[in-house]
């Protein structure tokens, strides 16, 4: 029987999806981000999916989101979107410690997804955590400071004041130099990466992720370690059939 934990590690909101008789054992983790004005809870498919298959996975609440979530105006928490990303990457060490204290990772085949936000942390999270063996992007930017440039300027358009200064923005494209996975390729260090993108998005660019796998892919010896799955026609929203098609790869890699 599957079975959904609601726990607290440390100042962290998570649900842990596992097969009951296997709570305790040492499995194959996957931990899951959701994406921006998301929740933990919305993304219990595919872990229940992933927990069918023998899988313990962690869905964590990121700062300002479901059990985090404090109130600030949307405005502001806009502008807090790549403080939040770096949160998460906070998080992702802290889960990874707390796994690692109950010696619940068989293998240290621990793996890391995310939908959108999510996927722009999985990403990022790929160039500070060589631990991380496989990682699965759905509509999510790998050019973080590129993405962060477009979100000032649709900001700035919808804001009659905006509240930073040129040189703040600066500092903030700046400090995300060293968290932007396409500045970086070689972090991957082959590891297995697969992306899905709808090529209608018109929320996360589709040409940030695609563009990046033409380049990233003539570094990869084992193809089949990296894949870039496009539904056509697709805008921001994760279909069933991507849903389906990230398990059967994530069962496959991890």
């Amino acid at each position: 029987m599957i079975v959904v934990f609601k726990e607290r590690w440390q100042d962290i909101p998570v649900l842990t999806v596992v097969e009951s008789a296997k709570k305790n054992e040492a499995l194959p983790v996957l931990t899951y981000f959701h994406g921006y004005t998301s929740a933990k809870e919305h993304n219990l498919p595919i872990a229940y999916l992933l927990a069918e298959k023998g899988y313990r996975v962690v869905l964590p609440d990121s700062l300002h989101h479901g059990e985090r979530e404090d109130g600030i105006p949307h405005a502001e928490r806009e502008l807090q979107f790549f403080h939040i990303v770096e949160q998460n990457l906070k998080d992702l060490s802290t889960i990874k410690r707390e796994l690692d204290a109950n010696h619940l990772i068989k293998e240290e085949r621990f793996g890391v997804a995310g939908t959108s936000m999510g996927g722009i942390t999985t990403a990022a999270a790929l160039t500070q955590f060589p631990w991380i063996k496989v990682a699965a992007i759905l509509m999510g930017s790998p050019k973080i400071a590129e993405y962060a440039q477009q979100i000032v300027n649709e900001v700035k358009k919808s804001m009659r004041n905006f509240p930073m200064s040129d040189e703040q923005v600066d500092e903030v494209l700046q400090s995300l130099q060293s968290i932007d996975l396409s500045k970086q390729m070689d972090k991957l260090m082959g590891r297995p990466l697969f992306f899905w993108h709808g090529d209608k998005d018109p929320v996360v660019p589709f040409d940030h992720s695609y563009s990046f796998y033409e380049e990233v892919t003539k570094q990869y010896k084992n193809p089949e370690n990296i894949r870039f799955l496009r539904e056509v026609g697709r805008g921001h929203k994760v279909s069933r059939f991507a849903t389906l098609e990230t398990v059967k790869w994530l069962e496959f890699q991890l």
